[in-house]
């Protein structure tokens, strides 16, 4: 017994091959051979109608499924006129979406199988104008066929369009005279989002017959279908868009932040661009080797995405940083400079020496002793020199530095000794606050503001474990928080070690110290030369603080040339730069 195989389902294939199996068997009993002949007929249709109903059930799950997961706009459009021409046996299909403000239809898929002609999505720009929903009256027009559709939500199904009356068609018609094309039938249908808003419109044109090929109209069935496809199709494209709007606010927001952070210090604003700038030229080149250690390592675009918002965000935490402990340009800095009060101190000692001279001159104009006033002066002299001395000393000691030698921090412990008279109260020098600023051996920070300054890192992680991050986002936490740990467990803020770090975490890293090196518009430190950045490096590469890999690669691909150019200032360059 002859059996056909037409669907994937076993229940579909059982029930056409029953009827097909019973008009055979009717057929061989009949002894007619008319009815025998209108039987196998029966049959044959049967089977090809049977097809062609499965074929579409199929084409519309898969099209189904590919609207569900397909995240590509353009493809997608493309793929919903291809779908809604082979449903329908249209020659042609165009696709148009309603731009914002509503005022227009912008032309984003069009299709001609006779003409060959295939134009948006990523088959080429389209350049022809939009379609007017209103006039320059401010007039809905009604006059054009899909801003009808457009602005009406109904469904027009037109035979033939040179016999049909209530639209201008003379744009059409121009078309055929001009490429030889015969425009016919058409169905012009309605995109409604699921809150039965109007987001654009699909137009096929030309039915093609299955027997013959000639032009026919559009059937109800094809309407219908097309009804329904154009309904799934409006959804999936609001999903997209609210799907594109949403990432474009969370990268808004992402920015946002970043700026609002540099913004928070007029010394380091810039900060984060700069460290994002890097980490990402870094990762996209170790992306494209194909020799060395990162010959296997490939990033794909999601992963690429997830590296730019973690290096957007690794200085987050710094939102809970007081602004003059990030600003710090001097030890004694707090809200101001206190380096002020400590002059008014020594404008006080200074004076008190002056009363005192005056004093011991009255004392010895009683005894008419030229030589005890000029030893006086000349004493006097000293201690003021001293006292400037001191002043200057401070001075210079509270700018910070790369090192403060034992000696100087005891000249500055024995300067706090000095008392001074001021509104009837003593008061020492130099107060045990200034004493520990003014004795830090390198930088401008205490221990207590280091620790508050790295302790961004923890609220780094902590804030953003707070975030729910799809799943495509869920390592930024991780690659943000760990940008100050090193190779061998000396960093924070989990002192992780070796393999522990991530690779994208040590990009970061890199980019960070990189830039932190090289910035010129910290107000405690110049920036350093392209040599001395790479000479100290170097160190931090043999301490393995940093990954000798990731160095390699930025210099021995010649990544800094273009961020010199950019961001180093001329006193800075000292190697030859590519241009």
């Amino acid at each position: 017994m002859e059996t056909v195989n037409i669907s994937e389902n076993a229940e579909a294939n059982k029930l056409i091959n029953s009827v097909v199996h019973a008009l055979k068997e009717f057929s061989g009993k009949s002894e007619n051979a008319e009815t025998d002949k209108l039987i196998n007929n029966i049959t044959a249709e049967l089977k090809t109608f049977s097809g062609k109903m499965v074929g579409h059930i199929k084409e519309l799950t898969d099209i189904g499924t590919a609207l569900t997961v397909n995240e590509n706009t353009p493809k997608l459009m493309e793929m919903i006129v291809d779908v809604a021409r082979s449903f329908t046996n249209a020659d042609g299909g165009t696709l148009y979406i309603k731009d914002p403000d509503k005022s227009i239809l912008a032309f984003e898929i069009v299709q001609n199988e006779s003409l060959k002609t295939r134009m948006g999505g990523e088959s080429g720009k389209i350049t022809w104008p939009p379609v007017k929903l209103v006039d320059d009256n401010g007039d809905e027009n009604h006059t054009n066929v899909s801003a009808h559709v457009a602005l009406t939500g109904e469904t027009i199904n037109i035979p033939d369009v040179y016999e049909a009356d209530g639209f201008d068609f003379a744009g059409a018609k121009a078309f055929d005279t001009q490429t030889g094309y015969r425009s016919k039938s058409m169905l012009v249908a309605p995109l409604k989002d699921h809150e039965d808003e109007i987001i654009g419109v699909l137009q096929l044109i030309n039915a093609k017959s299955a027997i013959d090929g000639s032009t026919i109209p559009f059937s109800r069935e094809s309407q219908a279908i097309t009804l329904s496809l154009a309904s799934q199709v409006a959804v999936v494209l609001t999903k997209n868009k609210l799907l594109e709007e949403l990432e474009n606010l969370f990268d808004a927001f992402i920015l946002t932040i970043a700026k609002a952070i540099d913004e928070k210090s007029p010394y380091t604003g810039g900060h984060i661009k700069r460290v994002a700038e890097l980490a990402m030229m870094i990762a996209l080149k170790i992306d494209e080797t194909t020799e060395g250690p990162y010959a296997n390592v490939k990033f794909n675009k999601d992963e690429i995405n997830e590296m730019r918002v973690a290096s957007w965000m690794h200085d987050i935490g710094k939102i809970t940083t007081p602004e003059y402990v990030v600003d710090k340009s001097t030890k004694l800095e707090t809200i101001y400079d206190r380096i002020n009060e400590v002059n008014t101190r020594f404008e006080l000692l200074k004076k008190d020496a002056e009363i005192k001279l005056l004093k011991k001159k009255l004392e010895i104009a009683q005894t008419n002793d030229p030589d005890a006033v000029t030893k006086l002066e000349a004493e006097h002299a000293e201690e003021i020199k001293k006292i400037d001395d001191d002043l200057q000393f401070v001075i210079q000691s509270n700018t910070g530095g790369e090192f403060m030698a034992p000696e100087k921090i005891e000249r500055i412990k024995d300067i706090a000794k000095i008392s001074v008279q001021r509104d009837g109260k003593e008061e020492p020098m130099l107060s045990e606050n200034e004493v520990e600023n003014l004795i830090i051996k390198k930088g401008t920070l205490t221990d207590d503001e280091r620790r508050r300054i790295q302790d961004h890192v923890r609220l780094t992680e902590v804030m953003l474990n707070e975030l729910p991050f799809p799943k495509k986002l869920k390592n930024v936490s991780k690659y943000a928080s760990a940008h100050h740990e090193t190779l061998i467990g000396t960093g924070y803020p989990h002192g992780l070690k070796g393999d522990e770090i991530p690779l994208q975490a040590r990009i970061l890293a890199f980019a960070d110290i990189f830039e932190a090196l090289s910035a010129s518009d910290r107000p405690y430190k110049k920036g350093k030369t392209v040599t001395e950045v790479q000479k100290i490096m170097g160190f931090m590469i043999k301490d393995q603080h940093i990954d000798k890999d990731v160095s390699d690669l930025f210099f021995k691909e010649d990544l800094f040339s273009k961020y010199i150019k950019e961001n180093y200032k001329p006193y800075q360059v000292d190697v030859p730069v590519k241009e």
